[in-house]
């Protein structure tokens, strides 16, 4: 079984995962993601590049600024091979996964922002995918999951 298929099954198993237990215990978890750090050429360039295509806020920058907030729902961590060709340039260590209520207005956005973007076309039982890159070559994969839609 690939990777990708691995991924794409947890994806659609993420709502149904039981408590993890050790010895007995309900083991301690973290509670989500509380932000994604990486290397940019041009920090502050790519910060609104993400957050006028995408509306992921930037950072805070003075008291009463508020961060961008995510809504609740599921997210996939995986570990990938380190030879996976997934993320596009394999020099790329990461990849992120923005979850989308309307992937068609999504995708139309950004494409008249002249933005290539590149839609899965099998719909699976969990979603549907589309894959673009942000202006340092970073890949994004957006998810619109299934049942969550806005059509």
């Amino acid at each position: 079984m690939s990777t990708e298929t691995t991924r794409r099954i947890f994806l659609g198993a993420v709502g149904a995962a039981a408590a993890i237990r050790s010895e007995g215990a309900v083991m301690e978890k973290v509670t989500g993601i509380g932000g994604l750090f990486f290397r940019a050429k041009e920090p502050k360039v790519l910060a609104k590049w993400y957050s006028d295509h995408l509306g992921v806020g930037v950072v805070p920058s003075q008291a009463g600024d508020q961060p961008w907030r995510q809504e609740a729902g599921a997210c996939a961590f995986q570990p990938f091979p380190e030879k996976t060709t997934y993320f596009g340039d394999v020099t790329k260590q990461w990849m992120v996964n923005f979850r989308v209520r309307n992937m068609d207005a999504m995708v139309a956005q950004l494409r008249a922002a002249g933005i290539a973007v590149e839609v899965d076309q099998q719909d699976y039982p969990y979603g549907r995918f589309a894959h673009l890159s942000d202006p340092e070559g970073n890949r994004i994969e957006l998810w619109e999951e299934k049942g969550h839609d806005a059509h």
